[in-house]
């Protein structure tokens, strides 16, 4: 089951009881009106928030800043912790930064609207460790988890698609905690040509299915390699898995045999780490 959120603010248009997903889509209406208020050239603008977001941000040179809102008591912190900006922060009080986001956007007195990173396509990436490919995963919150896992797990990038998957921006990017920065997000309007570039280059295939035919602890695994995984609910397309060198399920102890896919996507990781 979906968990559920607490009740938006009057007005927000939220309804109470809304679910991560219903979240995302109003996170990006919210952000296309911006978009639209503010004119063309903020098409492309990433909202960040949050402590380890925004100084994650802050700290990585290749983030062109365009706003930089941050209360008193944030601004403080920053001094005493030596994290120097390249835009001096425009001083406000906490209600200026949570007019600016959805209900429930915990800020911690840190704003930022930046443009996004770029990176090469995916026949540039390089044939090396382990790279996650997601499959029309859409829950912004389940992909800003999976970006926290991939950078603790040392990933060399993340291959999603640029049609039924999340901005790196909002909800997703506070859910990264900071991760944004350190894995390299690679979009391809298509999955199956993405995925036969890997191939090209070297990489093994493994998609994660709850009825995949092997235990993923149990194939010989390889560097470079690709894990793929599906939405919840509807998993792996089948053109995916006709794509993929082996689908593999990861063998769980309990009554449930799956989980979430951020957690998957972890438990991927950590028997990939083990097995390359």
């Amino acid at each position: 089951m979906t968990p559920r959120l607490p009740a938006g603010r009057p007005g927000s248009g939220v309804k109470p009881g809304a679910t991560h997903e219903q979240i995302g889509r109003r996170e990006r209406g919210e952000r296309a009106r911006r978009e639209t208020l503010r004119g063309d050239d903020a098409n492309e603008t990433v909202i960040m928030y949050g402590w380890h977001t925004v100084t994650a941000a802050l700290r990585n040179p290749a983030r062109q800043i365009h706003k930089f809102l941050a209360t008193e008591n944030a601004a403080r912190k920053l001094t005493e912790e030596g994290i120097v900006a390249k835009v001096a922060p425009e001083i406000v009080r906490p209600t200026a930064i949570a007019e600016r986001l959805l209900p429930d956007a915990v800020h911690q007195g840190l704003y930022l609207e930046t443009e996004p990173l770029t990176f090469p396509g995916v026949e540039k990436i390089p044939a090396r460790g382990v790279v996650l490919v997601l499959d029309q995963i859409t829950d912004p919150h389940n992909v800003g988890a999976i970006f926290r896992s991939a950078a603790a797990f040392g990933v060399t990038a993340i291959v999603t698609t640029q049609r039924h998957s999340p901005d790196a921006t909002g909800a997703l990017a506070k859910a990264a905690s900071g991760a944004l920065e350190h894995v390299p997000l690679v979009s391809v309007q298509n999955l199956a040509r993405g995925l036969a570039a890997l191939k090209e280059s070297g990489f093994l295939v493994v998609g994660l299915d709850s009825d995949g035919e092997a235990d993923l602890a149990a194939l010989t695994l390889r560097a470079p390699l690709a894990l793929v995984l599906g939405a919840e609910g509807k998993g792996l397309r089948q053109l995916t898995k006709e794509i993929c060198d082996h689908v593999a399920r990861i063998d769980l102890p309990g009554e449930i045999k799956s989980l979430n896919v951020s957690n998957a996507a972890a438990l991927g990781l950590y028997v990939a780490s083990r097995g390359i």
